[in-house]
This record gives C-alpha cells, structure tokens and sequence, in this order.
C-alpha cells in the first residue's frame, strides 16, 4: 500500500483534531498518524471480511461434518458395548 504521496485535504471536527493530536506524539507529523490509523482501519476491515467468508464456509460444511463425528462417535461406542477392538 505504499508509494507514491498524494497531497488532499481533509476535514475534521475540533474534537477529532484535538483526539488526533493528542496521540500523534510519536509520530513525524499528523499525516503519518492518519495513514497509519488508517492503514489499521483497511487491515481491520480486510481481517473482518476474510473471517465473515470463513466462517460463511464452516457454517455451509457444518452439518455434513456433524454428521459424520457423530457416525464415527456412533461406530466406537457400539464397539466398545460389545467389547471389540476399540473396548477399554
């Protein structure tokens, strides 16, 4: 995401400026903490879509894969009843 600086103005409330400039401390300049800030935002954002369509697949294989826990579940405790090779 790097490259090449583009200058833009922006606004924003007194409230957020005065946030903004209280945390930059550590930073070269406001410029740098908004483009980290908002650097954070995109990864964060890029982070919750990839979790929203990996769990959208868990959800779309969850009762095939429940059904067969289950049918393994199933075979070794008739193998334990009947005390075959799975018995304790």
């Amino acid at each position: 995401m790097g490259g090449m600086k583009i200058k833009t103005s922006v606004t924003f409330s007194d409230k957020l400026l005065a946030a903004i400039d209280r945390h930059a401390g550590k930073y070269a300049n406001r410029s740098e903490f908004i483009e980290t800030a908002v650097r954070a935002y995109i990864a964060a954002l890029l982070r919750k879509q990839q979790n929203w369509r990996d769990l959208t697949i868990i959800n779309r294989r969850a009762a095939r894969l429940n059904r067969e826990a289950n049918d393994v579940l199933d075979c070794v405790t008739r193998r334990c009843r009947a005390g075959g090779a799975g018995a304790a």
